[in-house]
């Protein structure tokens, strides 16, 4: 589905609310990806650095995004996490950033063009603040495939999807910079009901997002409610390490996330994870 054909695709989660699980979807996309083999760079725009403490770090870089995005300096900014991931730190927690990005005329499109020039990597994925403004911009802008989780309830998900396609819409000049927006697709993430998710995935597709109908599709994958995503964070550990298999009729974390990348990245072959990737391994 989001196959490219450049070896650096930039992957960016996005949503116009926080609170959605933007971070864990970033944090186990990545895990996975580097356990597939892919050379994945993980970088934190957000200025609640979660993704940044999400893996346990076997190697700190002196600087982070801040630095990437004033100096294009990327030698001194990528830290090595134990998950297999690169990463570029946020180090901004009062949001010096974002004044510095809306008062630079290349702002919101610099992201993207020093990202495209990091051909090492075959994955970039950005994790993004909740809150619409400039850093979510830029990171919004320097992406080639957008992907948002999609609450499970459909009042919530109506809104969202509005919201973010709505956040979309405002950013499309910015392709006469050189970022044109990249195509966006929901997941529907933390359900509960199999059933529900199939009803909410149907109303999305046939709601009216003027002036924007048909610019989101939403994935058959769907990832459900389960304890197992918490827990997969609070030991650090991307969730197809943490939960390889599981009893019962919901599918275990390893399940969920391949079939995530089947449906988004199907050049990348997933069929040749290894078995040893067991719980609790690291």
């Amino acid at each position: 589905m989001a196959e490219d054909a450049h070896r650096n695709l930039i992957v960016t989660i996005c949503s116009s609310k926080g609170g959605v699980g933007k971070t864990t979807l970033a944090a186990n996309l990545g895990g996975l990806l580097a356990d597939l083999g892919q050379r994945v760079l993980l970088v934190d725009a957000d200025i609640q650095p979660t993704l940044s403490s999400y893996f346990e770090l076997e190697h700190l870089a002196e600087r982070g995004l801040t630095a990437l995005m004033y100096d294009g300096d990327v030698d001194s900014c990528v830290s090595r996490t134990r998950a297999g991931c690169d990463i570029v730190l946020s180090d901004d927690p009062v949001g010096r950033l974002r004044d510095w990005i809306l008062h630079t005329p290349d702002g919101r499109v610099r992201l993207r063009h020093l990202l495209e020039q990091l051909d090492f990597y075959d994955f970039i994925i950005v994790d993004t603040q909740g809150a619409v403004g400039p850093l979510q911009d830029a990171a919004v802008c320097a992406a080639q495939v957008l992907l948002s989780p999609i609450p499970p309830e459909i009042l919530s998900a109506r809104e969202f999807a509005r919201g973010t396609l709505g956040m979309l819409e405002r950013l499309r000049p910015m392709q006469f910079l050189g970022a044109p927006l990249g195509q966006l697709y929901g997941i529907i993430n933390r359900m509960d009901r199999a059933g529900e998710a199939s009803r909410i995935a149907e109303e999305l597709k046939h709601e009216s997002f003027a002036p924007s109908r048909g610019s989101i599709r939403i994935l058959d994958t769907v990832i459900p409610a389960s304890v197992a995503y918490r827990e997969a964070a609070t030991a650090r550990m991307p969730i197809h390490r943490y939960e390889p298999a599981r009893r019962g009729p919901m599918p275990s974390g390893r399940v969920v996330m391949t079939a995530l990348v089947r449906e988004l990245f199907p050049h990348v072959i997933v069929d040749g994870l290894q078995a040893e990737v067991q719980h609790g391994a690291t």
